[in-house]
């Protein structure tokens, strides 16, 4: 069975997507970029962003009631590979425990100019 999962506390989709899909326990979260949902304005150091992505990730998980220790996977989209050091610092602070599996990507280009997206799957 298919569940839609949504959070105020996480921004609201751009397009015609969820936030996220739940599916006999296993919870793909869509691509995240550092939108603060409270007033829609974006951080502009790489850190930052990472950060609010990160956070907005972490919202979604909770709505779900499942927290970063339940995420098996993720892709890293970045606007510029030189960033990887300071992402993957920041990124660090939020998966402390059991590392997911994770692949990352310099793209030609993100959704309001940003620099970093982030997509996620968990497991119950």
């Amino acid at each position: 069975m298919k569940k839609v999962i949504a959070t105020p506390n996480a921004p609201k989709a751009v397009g015609p997507y969820s936030q996220a899909i739940e599916v006999n326990g296993t919870l793909y979260v869509s691509g995240q970029i550092p939108v603060v949902p409270a007033d829609g304005s974006v951080p502009e150091k790489i850190e930052d962003q990472t950060r609010q992505s990160l956070k907005n990730i972490g919202a979604i998980l909770e709505a779900a009631g499942m927290t970063y220790d339940n995420v098996v996977k993720t892709t890293v989209l970045l606007d510029d590979i030189a960033n990887f050091a300071a992402a993957n610092a920041v990124y660090a602070e939020f998966f402390t425990g059991d590392k997911p599996a994770r692949a990352c990507f310099q793209v030609a280009a993100l959704p309001m100019g940003v620099k970093i997206e982030i997509e996620a799957i968990a497991v119950r």
